[in-house]
């Protein structure tokens, strides 16, 4: 489901609601959470899951066209574990 479907879905669930109002409420909720991952913080979704930041220390990568060895710096990257409440809606059928 891309961003705009999401909008879509929530705007016909939502008939009272106007279309460009669902759009500013699911930018400022994404918004906000990339706000909170970028200042280090973890977000946590009840049921659903969890979003932080984790580390990847520096390292020596391999270039897949050449061979050659190239250093990799360390970086950070977003990380999502999944809630219990959705792993057992997946896992359910």
């Amino acid at each position: 489901m891309t961003k705009s479907e999401l909008i879509m879905r929530l705007a016909e669930a939502n008939p009272h609601l106007y279309q460009r109002d669902v759009e500013r409420i699911v930018s400022a909720i994404f918004d906000e959470i990339s706000d909170a991952l970028a200042r280090g913080d973890r977000v946590e979704l009840r049921g659903f899951g969890a979003f932080s930041v984790k580390k990847r220390d520096a390292r020596v990568g391999r270039n897949p066209r050449t061979g050659d060895s190239v250093p990799v710096q360390e970086k950070f990257v977003p990380f999502f574990k999944t809630g219990k409440q959705l792993r057992d809606r997946i896992n359910e059928g």
